[in-house]
């Protein structure tokens, strides 16, 4: 048994296991986890061309997060990544990618499907919600890097419900963010002391996300303008 980012004792039934998966003409690799109920998240990693895999740090902290809190947990490798066969393709492909661990994750019983992406997989899930997907029932952007990549915002209004970062992020515009985040109606909670790699980081994260998951296990509705706007910048001190 080991302690988990919520706090809690993480058994034997909880731990991930290598998972493949048929993706069009390639095969996916991930690190599955079984959940209780009907509700999973999938995770999508960093850069692949820059190191990102799904044995991040980041990566590691959502999965411990979600599976602690009771959702299955699908963390996987786009192509061209460990065992996940292919090459990269520019973020073309790996909408695909996500796809494909979508309908894995559905295979096994996960009917609402959090989609939870970091860095390059941020800027990989913002490309794929243009495409209205009704499997997706939430998303997370973790330091989407506005910077680095050309996000499309338009058409994603109501589609995120929570984007994180952090204050000393060289490749977030947290400025540009609070103005995007309003005009989609995202919440904004920003990490104080924090880059963009989360290096030491970690349980701020995972204590902010627990935030998320608890709210929305019990329904809370999130802070909300007059006009009935989804709106809110939280920032850790």
């Amino acid at each position: 048994m080991r302690l988990s980012s919520c706090g809690r004792y993480i058994n034997a039934m909880q731990q991930e296991e290598k998972v493949f998966w048929k993706n069009s003409s390639l095969m996916g690799e991930g690190l599955w986890c079984q959940g209780a109920g009907d509700a999973g998240v999938v995770i999508c990693h960093p850069h692949p061309l820059m190191g990102g895999s799904m044995y991040n740090n980041v990566v590691e902290t959502v999965q411990d997060v979600f599976s602690s809190c009771g959702y299955s947990t699908l963390r996987f490798n786009f192509r061209g990544v460990g065992e996940s066969t292919g090459r990269y393709d520019e973020g073309r492909g790996e909408k695909q990618d996500i796809l494909s661990a979508c309908e894995f994750v559905q295979n096994q019983g996960v009917k609402k499907i959090t989609l939870a992406g970091y860095s390059f997989g941020a800027w990989v899930c913002c490309r794929l919600l243009h495409d209205k997907l009704s499997q997706i029932s939430s998303t997370i952007l973790i330091s989407p890097p506005q910077k680095y990549f050309d996000f499309d915002w338009e058409g994603l209004k109501n589609d995120v419900e929570i984007i994180i970062c952090g204050d000393r992020d060289p490749f977030c515009d947290v400025d540009d963010l609070r103005g995007k985040a309003e005009y989609i109606h995202s919440r904004l909670t920003i990490l104080r002391a924090t880059d963009h790699f989360f290096s030491g980081q970690e349980t701020q994260l995972a204590k902010h996300l627990k935030k998320y998951i608890h709210e929305k296990k019990l329904k809370k509705k999130l802070d909300f303008n007059e006009n009935g706007v989804k709106v809110g910048t939280n920032v850790i001190w």
